[in-house]
């Protein structure tokens, strides 16, 4: 049984397709979705979300948001995603080791400023695994 499934960030709608499963990046965990999933809304942190509408799976870096699924539809809501086959690797890898640094870099003693930096090495880690890359 598909699921109906839409990735909606505020500038664009970046999935609207059927899919036969989904794992999104919940703030609990991975959370996978197939036909029949019983209604739930939940809160998504910044990662990576899995979508396969056929054989293949898609990757999608997700910034965060709120999934609602009911009666085989899976609506995702969120502050930002891209698709990984849009991302380039490199570049990405290059993004990941430079939020890296800055996270280094900064005060203990600034919290704000740490927890962008830690937000901002999020958000570079998702874009690189969704473009393929490994973090290690």
């Amino acid at each position: 049984m598909p699921l109906t499934v839409r990735v909606i960030a505020p500038d664009k709608t970046v999935w609207d397709a059927e899919a036969e499963e989904v794992i999104l990046p919940s703030t609990t965990g991975q959370l996978g979705i197939l036909g029949g999933h019983a209604p739930l809304m939940t809160a998504l942190d910044i990662g990576v979300m899995r979508v396969r509408p056929e054989k293949d799976w898609l990757a999608i870096a997700l910034m965060g948001g709120f999934a609602e699924i009911d009666d085989d539809e899976v609506t995702i809501l969120v502050r930002g995603a891209e698709r990984g086959d849009s991302i380039d690797q490199d570049e990405a890898r290059s993004a990941f080791e430079a939020a890296q640094a800055e996270a280094n870099s900064a005060s203990p003693d600034d919290r704000r400023a740490t927890l962008q930096a830690k937000q901002a090495v999020q958000r570079a880690r998702a874009r690189l695994q969704a473009a393929g890359g490994s973090v290690g």
